[in-house]
């Protein structure tokens, strides 16, 4: 339980790293310009300047009064949430 519940954490952190990336191009990409003889201007690809969140995630000990109860487990489909995450345009 403790594993799932440290993955599923994990996961949901590095889903909003990767989804929170502020990119922007800084140069524009260019074809290279071509002799007969192949040589000539190699061109360049574009440049990006990627910013992405800064994101702490740290573990601490707490120590908590929880009950010792004796479950018995059976399989039940339930509805639940679905979370969909709309992050505002860069348009300010």
């Amino acid at each position: 339980m403790t594993k799932t519940l440290l993955y599923s954490a994990l996961s949901l952190a590095l889903t909003f790293t990767a989804v929170g990336c502020d990119v922007d191009q800084v140069r524009d990409g260019k074809l290279p310009t071509l002799d007969v003889d192949a040589s000539g201007d190699p061109g360049q690809l574009p440049s990006y300047d990627v910013d992405g969140p800064d994101v702490d995630v740290s573990m601490e000990e707490s120590e908590v009064t929880t009950p010792d109860v004796d479950v018995e487990m059976k399989e039940k489909t339930i509805s639940t949430p679905d979370v969909d995450v709309t992050l505002p345009s860069d348009n300010e």
